[in-house]
């Protein structure tokens, strides 16, 4: 047999909403060897979204030892990946025993909506009783959703993963004796992950970075710590938490399979490691992710910008413990590719994904169909719970086609609205958008989104830039290849081939007519079904 060469790479656990992958890099970003497997959801009631935590790992490890094997078909030694990133699917909540290290019940998906009459709760109690932000002092109210704002930078929202938190505690009577006895360990998927692949209870490494902990309405955003004010607000024990960690560090080492002892050594819920693949590392750069939703990142560099405008205030990264922190505004749009999806799998419109593309190629407009597609609500910049899917213009003239344009346009059309947001926030006007994920790979979504935001929109060839943040990440930590996330010039070889742009084609007062029967739509579709606080 001959030998295996060495080479140094970095490996990227890319754990999504519905599959993960194991990729493994070079340091120009080519992908050396991967893997990538779809895991069960679960969808026990409408609005209710959920994933088996023992399934997820099992997946991880799938994964990992896979591409292992890849890897050494290619004629490389395993020895070669010498350190993994990992990136997750942000906000989706798990709950696990202290004392036994297993699932108390099953972890609910960010998408998930069961949590609307939990949020009427917290709006009530935000509202009469207020926030504590001083000992003995209430802000309530709109001062109340100020404070909550100011110190979380986000909203009460059926989205964030205290929210589910307090829900599993209310509604999993061995979550709230867990909680009540202090046996209960509470993360976002990252938290899980690593607290699995290093070991379990013999290791209890409890651990979330910065990016994920911005993501839970429980971390203070200019100390990067849990905050009193608001664990007590939405009550819940800080002993449940993790210990925060930055994006870019050493965090411990993989206990077991093909790639036993190599260490993890970054971190970035899957939005934030997306804007660092995409090199947006600067203020003023911006991304669009397009997977199950949609998530727009603008780098605003050291300043926390608090939006005015429905966007949310969030962690960009944090290079090293003593590293500052650096900011970003975010739009998140919940439902994108899976509107694609539903096309699919419940509609039976199409029979695959790229069909949409080619149904909605062969007519020159929507024919007056708009489609807000609020599954779950609509997040920013509108943050409505109560809003409900709703296709409208339908005439006698409609055709599947003109339903599956309507369907890209809805995309197109949250992308702008978010947009909207950020330039009355950060006052400067996109001269172009990165954008990357599944949804990308057709051109028509692509000249869709152009045309109706009326900006440049630029698709790297190598479009895996959410597993590429992290592998950034982790190699930045051990300086690898000379990266250094906090000199962005030291990434100049990074995934530099061949970029596609679209230009916008539209005329500007069809595309404002467009935009103002858009807006139309989604008042319609506004307030349909009211949370109650229980």
């Amino acid at each position: 047999m001959t030998s295996l060469k060495q080479g140094e790479f970095v490996g990227s656990l890319d754990c999504g909403t519905t599959s993960t992958r194991f990729l493994v890099f070079d340091k120009y970003a080519n992908i050396v060897a991967q893997h990538q497997i779809e895991y069960p959801q679960y969808y026990p009631e409408p609005g209710w979204h959920e994933q088996d935590p023992d399934e997820l790992i099992e997946s991880c490890e799938v994964c990992i030892n896979e591409a292992s094997k890849v890897l050494e078909a290619a004629g490389w030694s395993k020895d070669s990946v010498k350190a993994i990133g990992i990136t997750n699917q942000r906000e989706s909540a798990v709950a696990w025993s202290r004392k036994t290290g297993k699932p108390l019940c099953r972890l609910i998906v960010w998408d998930d909506a069961r949590t609307k009459n939990t949020v009427a709760h917290f709006e009530v109690k935000l509202k009469t009783v207020g926030i504590e932000v001083k000992p003995g002092e209430f802000k309530k109210g709109d001062e109340g959703i100020d404070a909550l704002r100011k110190l979380s930078g986000l909203p009460i929202s059926t989205y964030f993963s205290a929210i589910k938190l307090r829900w599993m505690i209310e509604h999993h009577e061995n979550v709230r004796k867990a909680h009540d006895e202090d046996d209960l360990l509470f993360g976002t998927v990252e938290s899980w992950i690593v607290y699995r692949l290093t070991g379990g209870v013999e290791k209890n490494l409890h651990i979330t970075d910065v990016t994920n902990a911005s993501r839970t309405l429980l971390l203070n955003l200019n100390t990067l710590k849990w905050d009193d004010s608001l664990l007590k607000f939405f009550e819940i024990k800080p002993s449940v938490l993790p210990k925060i960690v930055s994006s870019s560090e050493v965090y411990g080492e993989l206990a077991n399979g093909a790639l036993k002892g190599v260490k993890i050594a970054g971190i970035a819920g899957d939005q934030q490691a997306a804007l660092i693949g995409n090199k947006c590392l600067k203020q003023g750069e911006a991304k669009c992710t397009y997977g199950t939703g949609a998530f727009l990142l603008f780098c605003t560099g050291d300043d926390i910008v608090l939006s005015k405008h429905g966007l949310l205030s969030t962690i960009a990264y944090q290079d090293g413990q003593n590293g500052k922190p650096v900011y970003a505004l975010e739009g998140s749009i919940a439902v994108a590719g899976s509107a694609i999806k539903w096309l699919r799998d419940s509609m039976a419109l199409v029979t695959s994904a790229a069909e949409v593309n080619t149904l909605a190629e062969s007519v020159p407009d929507s024919g007056g169909v708009y489609f807000v597609t609020a599954f779950s609500g609509l997040l920013a910049p509108y943050w409505d719970p109560g809003a409900a899917g709703l296709i409208i213009g339908l005439t006698s003239y409609t055709t599947p086609a003109h339903i599956a344009l309507a369907t890209l346009e809805a995309n197109a059309f949250q992308t702008r609205a978010i947009l909207e947001s950020m330039k009355l926030d950060s006052k400067s006007e996109l001269k172009h958008l990165k954008v990357d994920g599944g949804m990308t790979n057709g051109d028509k979504v692509m000249k869709v989104l152009a045309d109706i935001g009326g900006f440049t929109v630029i698709r790297p060839e190598m479009r895996e830039s959410t597993a590429l943040g992290s592998a950034l990440l982790a190699g930045s930590a051990i300086r690898l290849h000379g990266w250094n996330i906090s000199e962005p010039e030291t990434l100049a070889e990074v995934n530099t081939k061949g970029n596609k742009e679209f230009t916008p084609t539209m005329p500007e007062p069809v595309r404002e007519k467009r935009w103002a029967g858009w807006q139309h739509a989604v008042e319609r579709s506004r307030g349909w079904e009211e949370g109650k606080d229980e």
